[in-house]
């Protein structure tokens, strides 16, 4: 029996079913509500981090020369910046539960993830925010291009990557103090070319790394600096990337030439099939038909990058029903689904104490093998099944279905309607005989939560 279109798109590509929420009913509504997850007006941008910073620098500063008020203005600083940091951290949970569609805050994640970077501490958490704010959130449906372009030049990208120590061996700072020059780093140019656009295996040499890397000098983040470029550190051009000459502004401080080659990389022909095959292996299967990913290739090279018109072919494509609950969903995936297939609203979740958010959301997803903010590498998460389906993983759904669900909705619904709201049509034979038998209300919604129904999409 097919699957009706609205429940398969909301549990494919959004966040799963919810009461009272109508999950839009066709391919172009489901593409058109990517716009739902456009950036938060009082979100954490790169002028506020840096005005928080400044600060922060000025109040550190005092508090070491001493003095009660200072110490107090410094801790206090802090504090709130802590908050904030808290409080961004409940917005991503709660726009994935209040967007009646979820395909936009699951592209969030799949970008964010995509143009990976970490956070570990206070600042470098606020300015992983910002990444998703500047970079991400604004081209869900414009062109990859830019998004590359924010995210490569953004402070979260060049600190993870250590591209602020990448000094120009002919550079103004190095033949002024060549003691102190250091020298190229890598780590930026060979991501930009391996992870976020032509991909490992295509066709690119250790050359055009290194010129690349080269390129790329001058892009650094200090605070108190307007920019993200500091000409004095940069390699006199030209560079030659690819097959292509790169090099002439740099000397003025114009990213110009740092744009150009990410155009180019961004529109190559085997960034289309990279991209293309990580968008189908992440929302349809571990392992997706050939047949997708060369439609989505198709796309993205005909387009050159049109995000809105991978997100409406993605949309549209009957891999989604074919390859139906062959992805298991990752732990921010579940949680975000649990919470609202319990009923709960974003409001709510936005309103949860630091203490429910540790300890009920984020200690879970941890467990669960999620760590917020901290994936192994620059590749981010992984996506196979067999990674999110750990006994000690699985082990932590269950307790989380048993203990952390009661704690989080208050009034625990009942287990039927909760099947009926979470899985609609979707709900195996096994999970319908089982869930009306359960001997408890929690028992119930324990199995409805914790079933291979609702853990795979």
């Amino acid at each position: 029996m097919p699957i009706p279109y609205d429940q398969l798109a909301a549990i494919r590509l959004g966040f799963g079913l919810a009461p009272g929420q109508v999950p839009p009913g066709d391919p172009v509504a489901v593409a058109a509500s990517v716009a739902r997850a456009a950036p938060d007006p009082n979100g954490i941008t790169l002028a506020r981090l840096r005005e928080w910073q400044t600060t922060g620098t000025r109040l550190t500063q005092a508090a070491r020369k001493g003095g009660e008020g200072a110490v107090r203005a410094n801790r206090d600083h802090r504090r709130l910046l802590r908050t904030i940091s808290q409080s961004e951290v409940l917005t991503r949970f709660a726009r994935g539960v209040d967007d009646p569609s979820g395909f936009g805050e699951r592209l969030v994640w799949f970008w964010a993830d995509h143009f990976t970077v970490t956070g570990g501490t206070l600042y470098l958490d606020l300015m992983m925010a910002s990444l998703v704010q500047d970079a991400i959130r604004p081209h869900l449906a414009g062109r990859f291009a830019d998004m590359m372009f924010a995210a490569e030049a953004h402070p979260a990208m060049l600190r993870y990557l250590d591209q602020g120590r990448s000094v120009g061996p002919n550079s103004v700072a190095a033949r002024r103090n060549p003691a102190r020059a250091g020298g190229l780093n890598e780590n930026l140019a060979r991501e930009m070319i391996e992870l976020h656009s032509l991909g490992v295996g295509a066709d690119y040499t250790q050359r055009d790394v290194e010129e690349l890397a080269a390129l790329l000098t001058g892009l650094s983040y200090r605070p108190n600096r307007p920019g993200v470029f500091q000409p004095k550190l940069a390699e006199p051009g030209p560079e030659d990337v690819l097959g292509h000459s790169y090099g002439s502004h740099k000397a003025t401080g114009n990213l110009a030439d740092i744009r150009a080659v990410i155009e180019d990389l961004a529109t190559h022909e085997a960034t289309g099939r990279h991209i293309a095959r990580k968008m189908a292996v992440h929302f349809v299967a571990d392992d997706p038909p050939q047949g997708l990913v060369d439609r989505l290739a198709g796309v993205f090279t005909d387009t050159r990058g049109d995000l809105a018109a991978m997100n409406l072919a993605l949309a549209s494509a009957p891999e989604l029903e074919r390859h139906f609950r062959q992805k298991l969903r990752q732990p921010f995936e579940f949680l975000v689904a649990g919470l609202r297939a319990l009923g709960l609203s974003g409001q709510q979740v936005a309103a949860l104490k630091p203490r429910d958010l540790n300890g009920r959301l984020l200690h879970p997803m941890a467990v669960m093998g999620q760590p917020w903010g901290a994936p192994d590498g620059p590749d981010g998460w992984p996506e196979a099944a067999e990674v999110w389906g750990s006994p000690q993983g699985i082990a932590m759904r269950i307790n989380w279905a048993l203990t952390h669900a009661a704690g989080l909705a208050g009034d625990l619904p009942d287990p039927r309607e909760l099947m009926d709201n979470a899985l609609g049509t979707t709900a195996s034979e096994a999970v319908a005989w089982a869930v009306p038998r359960a001997e408890s209300r929690a028992e119930g919604v324990a199995l409805v939560l914790a079933s291979a129904d609702f853990n795979r999409r």
